[in-house]
């Protein structure tokens, strides 16, 4: 209840010049990249071991709902609008880059300090005892005692979610150099991007190396990040401008997917089986798909912005921008801690078919479990997101090397987890990475010996 009283204070205080669709719209996506996960996700019970499926694999024509769910198009669009915003304001106060960074920074790296420790700590923790089990026979089997695949099947659905921070620090970084690209060259900028993107995905396919499509994290998320910018700057006001825009990214998206011309699949999350996948890396699919989504929600932007205008809508958006990368960072978690106790409590819910009857009429009561554990890790860890140091921002070189080393840890465990070819290779440099950036980046401080002062600056 406290929490809703101090929204509703700040909702109350809202500028009227504050466009609250962009908060709207960034707490929309999150909420329905979270609820896309938790649904397609299919955990089952083989043999006495859980495993984790897709219920893309499952059921064909869930893979349509990825065209719905899959909305991470949103959010990048929406940090170009804020970082549009930002970024200008911050020019126009004299503030330097370095200050500037540090406050965009602060919020992002803030939330998954604590994620990687507290998986750390669990891997970590897995690995000792299960070799204790091993060599002493505790309860006469090592899986009894610590369920090692199990562990290690967790923390890598756990830390999945951290490859966005990856790439968007990555945008933040670099956001007054494609600010400065928009002012110059305006749409022409976006169309820069979308073209290097179709380049991209001709080599990748032409030459048959997934490493060459990795550049499209950048281009692809680029090119959205633009429309943030024309966005801002009435580009795409209207309802006939954004839903051509619309309709033109879902025309190419369905013939993208379609036509035998392409090779793309139509699932848009995801890497079901050995097929291609649209998202990891991105490809122009998923360029097409923020087209067509950012056209449709800009064309409901005016009857969005009305709604807000009521105290209880746009309190509860306040709220969740408020903790919106602790529950992006730690949905999977929740997600882990339950199907976790329904293990060890008689394999509760485990054995239905996934896709079956059964299985979606128990999808409520699954849901319910996952925001009351995701709730119950908000309250815990969201004052990671909202408290701020109050110190000096580091030095500018300090912030960019540390967030690019920071950028360099969290893409390689996304991709490969905290446990890497065999339970004993933890990836304890690839932990550290992170936060040893975050340390330079001076957004945490170890503990320093008595008498000892503090750096200034």
């Amino acid at each position: 209840m406290g929490m809703w009283l101090k929204a509703a204070e700040a909702a109350a205080n809202t500028a009227e010049s504050r466009n609250r669709c962009v908060d709207f719209l960034r707490a929309l996506s999150i909420i329905a990249v979270i609820t896309g996960h938790w649904l397609v996700t299919a955990v089952f019970l083989e043999d006495g071991q859980v495993y984790v499926s897709n219920l893309l694999v499952h059921q064909e024509w869930s893979k349509w709902l990825t065209w719905v769910f899959q909305v991470m198009p949103i959010f990048f669009l929406v940090g170009g609008y804020s970082n549009g915003v930002s970024w200008s304001s911050s020019l126009s106060k004299g503030k330097s880059y370095q200050d500037w960074l540090k406050g965009r920074l602060e919020r992002l790296i803030g939330p998954v300090i604590p994620l990687l420790v507290a998986w750390g700590i669990i891997v970590g923790l897995g690995t000792l005892f299960a070799s204790e089990a091993e060599s002493f026979k505790v309860l006469g089997h090592a899986g009894d005692f610590v369920d090692k695949p199990a562990v290690e099947l967790a923390s890598q659905l756990a830390i999945v979610p951290t490859w966005f921070l990856a790439v968007y620090m990555l945008v933040v970084l670099l956001a007054p150099v494609t600010h400065a690209a928009w002012l110059r060259f305006g749409l022409h900028s976006f169309w820069m991007f979308v073209g290097a993107a179709v380049l991209v995905d001709f080599l990748t396919f032409r030459t048959g190396s997934e490493q060459v499509g990795y550049l499209n994290f950048i281009f692809i998320w680029f090119a959205i990040h633009q429309l943030g910018y024309a966005w801002r700057e009435g580009k795409l006001e209207g309802l006939q401008k954004s839903l051509s825009w619309g309709l033109g990214g879902l025309v190419l998206l369905v013939c993208l997917t379609n036509l035998d011309l392409f090779p793309y699949p139509v699932h848009m999350a995801g890497n079901p089986g050995d097929g291609i996948s649209n998202s990891f890396p991105p490809k122009l699919p998923m360029l097409a798909l923020g087209l067509a989504q950012c056209g449709v929600l800009l064309s409901l932007e005016r009857p969005i912005r009305q709604w807000l205008k009521n105290s209880r809508p746009w309190t509860l958006t306040i709220i969740i921008n408020g903790m919106i990368m602790t529950i992006y960072l730690w949905h999977f978690t929740a997600l882990t801690l339950i199907v976790g106790a329904a293990w060890k409590f008689g394999d509760l819910g485990l054995t239905t078919d996934a896709g079956s009857g059964a299985w979606w009429a128990a999808r409520p009561v699954w849901f319910a479990c996952f925001v009351a554990a995701l709730a119950a890790l908000a309250m815990i860890f969201g004052r990671f997101e909202r408290n701020r140091p109050a110190a000096q921002p580091a030095a500018a070189w300090r912030q960019v090397v540390g967030a690019v080393l920071l950028c360099f840890g969290l893409a390689i465990l996304a991709k490969d987890g905290v446990v890497f070819r065999g339970w004993k290779e933890i990836q304890s440099w690839a932990l550290a990475l992170p936060l040893c950036g975050a340390w330079l980046a001076g957004l945490i401080a170890f503990p320093r010996k008595h008498g000892e002062k503090a750096e200034d600056g």
